[in-house]
């Protein structure tokens, strides 16, 4: 079996700016009580003196993370099990594909599944997709060409719709605060327990062989799950993805968005701004735990994404390469954010790429 992995899942910061090309329209444990101190007149004077202090520092209590930051999702237990097929919603010579389910996190997550055609086992690949609007966001939506190019190659790939999606349980209305709702940490727990449920699945899946790969906000999703879980997979990869620093992510899609001043309100009460709190944010980053990823990671953008700015990738990939990290950066020259005329040459790298890690 796979190693079981470090830590924990992550948090992802990137809200309703990247949208993935097929959401197109038509497209602290409290700290014990002390023991009380007896006084002068109920001390035995026969009982032997007190040892002396040995001069050795006392051991500091270990301060609990911000609950909304990686290193506290680094600490996390995962549960993802308990995957289901549902119905079959996708034939061709070449693959099948299915509705699914799977538990994690106290959370029923609905998703979708493409199998290849074949005894197996096979590889897989957990997806990650990009922003759509969960009131519109139907089962499956975005990366569907992906899944596809993966099943017809032989991998097993596995959809997470998220939270608050399609046939997901919805957490919007519980007590699970602004992290929760808006800072998008629950996706990255969503995607690790997707692909611990699938190594616990009975069907043809290779449980040693396996990858996660997001587009866009799920690019964000991958950088967090490498870093919060090392060791849970042997590779990532990213389309057009977002920044690893979260307050790109914020200066963009919240903070210069009038419509977002209720987000705003809601992070300056809970946690503070970028310039009030810079501490946080660099909790939230996932660059700045760069240095716990294991393993080699591939990033595809075009040199014309107006989205997701191809700096952010060029800086994600300098800071990667400077902690250690085996890190590709392929640029496409004049492509956009959807990768249109560009995408099969991504996926044709791709799969060298993941011939040479998965295996």
């Amino acid at each position: 079996m796979k190693r079981l992995l470090a830590a924990v899942t992550c948090c992802v910061f990137v809200l309703v700016g990247c949208t993935d090309p097929d959401d197109r329209p038509d497209d602290a444990e409290p700290n014990p009580a002390p023991s009380p101190t007896a006084s002068a007149d109920e001390t035995d004077s026969s009982a032997p003196p007190a040892p002396e202090e040995s001069g050795e520092p006392s051991e500091e209590p270990t301060e609990k993370p911000d609950p909304v930051s990686l290193p506290a999702l680094m600490a996390k237990e995962y549960d993802g099990r308990r995957l289901r097929l549902g119905a079959e919603v996708y034939t061709t010579s070449t693959q099948r594909q299915y509705e699914v389910t799977y538990r994690g996190g106290g959370l029923t997550i609905s998703g979708r599944i493409a199998i290849p055609e074949g005894k197996g086992p096979f590889p897989a690949i957990v997806l990650a997709h990009g922003y759509i609007d969960p009131a519109y966001y139907v089962n499956g939506q975005g990366m569907t060409r992906e899944r596809e190019w993966f099943a017809n190659n032989g991998y097993i790939a596995l959809h997470v719709d998220y939270r608050n999606h399609a046939g997901s349980d919805d957490t919007a209305l519980a007590e699970r605060g602004v992290g929760e709702a808006d800072m998008r940490m629950g996706y990255t727990e969503d995607v690790v327990n997707a692909v611990l449920a699938l190594r616990a699945w009975d069907g043809p899946v290779d449980d040693d062989r396996m990858a996660v790969g997001g587009r866009s906000m799920g690019g964000g999703v991958v950088y967090n799950v490498l870093v919060a879980q090392p060791g849970l997979v042997d590779a990532g990869v990213v389309w057009a993805p977002v920044s690893s620093d979260a307050v790109d992510n914020y200066d963009r899609w919240i903070g210069s968005d009038p419509t977002r001043s209720d987000i705003v309100a809601a992070l300056r009460r809970s946690h503070g701004l970028p310039k009030d709190d810079p501490e946080f944010w660099e909790g939230i980053s996932a660059r700045t735990y760069f240095d716990q990823i294991s393993e080699p990671v591939l990033i595809h953008h075009g040199t014309l994404d107006d989205t997701c700015p191809i700096r952010w990738s060029r800086e994600t990939a300098r800071l990667m390469e400077r902690d250690g990290v085996d890190v590709t950066l392929t640029e496409y020259p004049g492509e956009g954010h959807a990768f249109g005329p560009q995408f099969f040459a991504s996926m044709e790298r791709t799969g060298r790429f993941l011939a040479r890690h998965v295996r």
